[in-house]
C-alpha cells in the first residue's frame, strides 16, 4: 500500500491521540523549542517551513493548549521531523547528549561508512552512541561491529514481521515462546547462582 499525505495524516493523528494521553502540552511545547534552538529557527522560519501561522507557531511554543493533530503534522512535515521527537520526555536528551560526548569518534565514522548506516532511524543511532568499547569509548573497529550488529538485528526483525505476516505466524509463535522458555530459566538459574555466591561471601 503506498502511503498518500492522506494516509500519512491518519498516521500521524492517531499517534499524537496515543501520545497525547501520557504527554501534556508543556512536554510539546519544550521539545517545539529544543528543536528551533537546535536547528536556529525563528518564529519565521517555521511560518515559511510548516505553512502555520505566527500564532499558532508561538502558541506551540508557550504550550497553553494541546495543539490539534493537524497542526503537529504540520510542523513536523515541515521541518522535516518525526512527529515522535514532539513526545519525547525532557529527560532523554539529556542521556543522548551524554552518550553522544562520552563516544565522540562515532560520528566521523558515521561520515566515512555512510553505506553502513543507510536508512536508520535516531533510535538506531541512539543505541550506538549508548554503547561502549573495553575500558572506555568506542573506536573506529568497534563502532563497525556495533553498527553491524544492529543492522543484523533490524534485517532479523524484518523477516519476523514478514513470517508474522504469513500463514507460518503460528509456527514461529510457538518456535519463539520456547526459546524465551529456555532463555528465561538460563537467566533465572545465573541470578540464583549469584545470589548464592554473594550469600556464601557474606558468611
Amino acid at each position: 500500500m503506498i502511503a498518500t499525505p492522506a494516509t500519512s495524516l491518519a498516521h500521524d493523528a492517531s499517534q499524537v491521540h496515543c501520545a497525547s494521553q501520557l504527554h501534556s502540552a508543556q512536554t510539546i511545547a519544550t521539545n517545539v523549542r529544543r528543536l528551533m534552538a537546535r536547528d536556529g529557527l525563528t518564529f519565521n522560519d517555521v511560518v515559511e517551513s510548516t505553512g502555520l501561522d505566527e500564532r499558532t507557531v508561538r502558541g506551540l511554543v508557550r504550550g497553553a493548549n494541546n495543539p490539534h493533530a493537524r497542526t503537529l503534522h504540520k510542523f513536523a512535515v515541515g521541518l522535516g521531523i518525526s512527529i515522535d521527537e514532539l513526545f519525547q520526555p525532557a529527560g532523554l536528551f539529556a542521556r543522548q547528549t551524554f552518550d553522544r560526548a562520552t563516544n565522540p569518534a562515532v560520528g566521523s565514522i558515521v561520515e566515512a561508512n555512510a553505506e553502513l548506516f543507510n536508512a536508520w532511524s535516531p533510535a538506531d543511532f541512539d543505541e550506538l552512541y549508548s554503547q561502549f568499547g573495553a575500558g572506555g569509548p568506542l573506536n573506529e573497529e568497534g563502532v563497525v561491529t556495533a553498527a553491524e550488529s544492529i543492522n543484523a538485528k533490524r534485517s532479523l526483525l524484518r523477516k519476523v514481521c514478514v513470517i508474522l505476516e504469513s500463514s507460518e505466524s503460528e509456527l514461529l509463535a510457538d518456535f519463539i515462546k520456547l526459546l524465551y522458555r529456555r532463555v528465561a530459566v538460563v537467566e533465572s538459574s545465573a541470578e540464583t547462582n549469584a545470589a548464592d555466591s554473594l550469600a556464601g561471601n557474606a558468611v
